[in-house]
């Protein structure tokens, strides 16, 4: 990277260093022959004025005309040479088209050779009383300096273009030192975990922002691999027991001597032991889409009051029989949109959380909440451990109530789950005069569901 943003700095130094030595070239060039061509109208305008004077042939012209590199020369109207300065022949330096188009008016002509001059002249010719006046200078100086402007061009711009590139080098490995800083600390870092997080650069520019993009991806990588391994070692603990009790109970079935009775037990708590994996099985496969973001959903418009008529009819029975009275609150016609059957999964489970380690009345009713419904499942039991404040929603989580009563922490994280795939969310609060608020936020219908019955 540092060769080529050296490379590419190079070479748009070198068109830069081209274009300016070309347009000062160019000005400098044109500079010398605006200044030759005022100094050619000036000693024209003296030479006409002392040919007017009839001392064009005084010694005051000598000023006007040096030796060797300038020339000046009168015609007359026919043609014929008036006068010419010293070194000069008495034929016209102009040819007879350049003569007459200088009666019409001043006229600039370059000469290769003049005879008497073996160097190229600039010729400045302009009418007068007397004829025609031409002067001209030598253009030997303005070619000289030229070719000293070129000759530094040529050899001052490589140089400067070579020491362009070995800086533009050197502040693109200035500039891409933190990438290379960054480059060997993340070879380093060889597994999750460590702690170690890559350097940022202090000057706030894109590689610092970098740094720290990536530096959060690596906090959000450990605290992925923290809860999977976290998942995967509850997990296996909670399929061991079962696991456990399950080959206990087909050992004992498989003992010489049982009576059928004995063995009907053992089939029976060896399939209640299969229920408890299969459910587990489940809850964790909803877990671990809901974590890809791949839990199916398929919304629908529902009717909140159906639905936890619903959810209550199906616990009615285990009600009954623990001496428990379920009851829904009026919703006025509150509806939602959202999948119904991961909906009253999530309901069945918290009417199975508060039936399991609550107590009194069961309370189910919804309400609305800005833009989403809230459906709520109240109890009077003693809540949630306090130990628990903030954690109750995540997978495995289990007070001690839960622990003595066979529970696998993952009834609540599955509503936090279905909640989070609806857009929504789930919680839990304190009631008071003792009692849990157990909720989940679904997204709610811009229209109101019509009893027609």
């Amino acid at each position: 990277m540092r060769i080529r943003l050296t490379l590419a700095f190079t070479a748009v130094m070198a068109v830069v260093l081209v274009a300016v030595g070309l347009f000062v070239y160019a000005r400098v060039g044109s500079d010398l022959e605006a200044a030759l061509d005022n100094s050619l109208r000036s000693r024209a305008d003296d030479l006409a004025a002392l040919a007017g004077g009839g001392r064009l042939g005084a010694s005051d012209q000598d000023r006007l005309v040096a030796s060797d590199e300038s020339l000046a020369q009168l015609i007359g109207p026919r043609g014929t040479v008036v006068y010419s300065s010293a070194g000069l022949s008495r034929r016209p330096v102009l040819t007879k088209d350049e003569l007459a188009r200088a009666r019409q008016g001043p006229l600039f002509v370059n000469h290769d050779s003049v005879a008497g001059f073996d160097e190229r002249m600039r010729l400045l010719a302009r009418p007068t009383d007397s004829g025609v006046i031409v002067v001209g200078s030598t253009r030997e100086d303005r070619e000289e300096a030229l070719s000293s402007l070129g000759t530094v061009l040529l050899t001052g711009g490589p140089i400067a273009l070579l020491l362009a590139a070995l800086a533009g080098y050197g502040l693109a490995t200035a500039a891409l030192r933190p990438v290379g800083a960054m480059r060997e600390e993340a070879a380093e870092i060889s597994r999750l975990g460590s702690g170690k997080r890559l350097p940022v650069p202090p000057a706030g520019d894109e590689l610092a922002k970098l740094g720290g993009t990536l530096n959060e991806m690596l906090e959000r990588l450990e605290m992925s691999s923290e809860r999977e391994r976290g998942f995967v070692a509850s997990a296996s603990h909670e399929l061991r027991t079962p696991l456990a009790l399950l080959k206990a109970e087909l050992e004992l079935a498989l003992r010489e001597g049982r009576t059928a009775e004995e063995l009907r037990a053992a089939v029976s708590s060896a399939a209640g032991e299969s229920d408890r994996l299969v459910q587990l099985a489940e809850d964790l496969l909803v877990l671990a889409r809901a974590d890809e973001g791949k839990l199916p959903v398929r919304p629908e418009a529902l009717d909140a009051a159906e639905l936890l008529h619903t959810t209550a009819r199906r616990f009615e029975a285990r009600a009954a029989e623990a001496g428990r009275e379920l009851r829904v609150d009026p919703t006025n016609g509150l509806a939602m949109v959202a999948d119904r059957l991961r909906t009253e999964q999530a309901l069945a489970n918290l009417v199975d959380n508060a039936l399991r380690y609550g107590d009194g009345t069961v309370e189910l009713s919804a309400e609305p909440s800005e833009d989403l419904v809230r459906l709520h499942v109240r109890d009077r039991g003693p809540g949630f451990d306090t130990a628990l404040d903030g954690q109750a929603f995540e997978r495995f989580t289990r007070g001690d109530r839960a622990r003595s009563r066979g529970g696998t922490g993952l009834g609540l994280a599955i509503v936090d789950a279905i909640a989070r795939s609806h857009g929504g969310r789930a919680g839990g609060d304190r009631r008071q005069g003792g009692g849990l608020d157990a909720w989940l936020e679904l997204p709610g219908s811009h229209f109101e569901l019509i009893d027609e019955g």
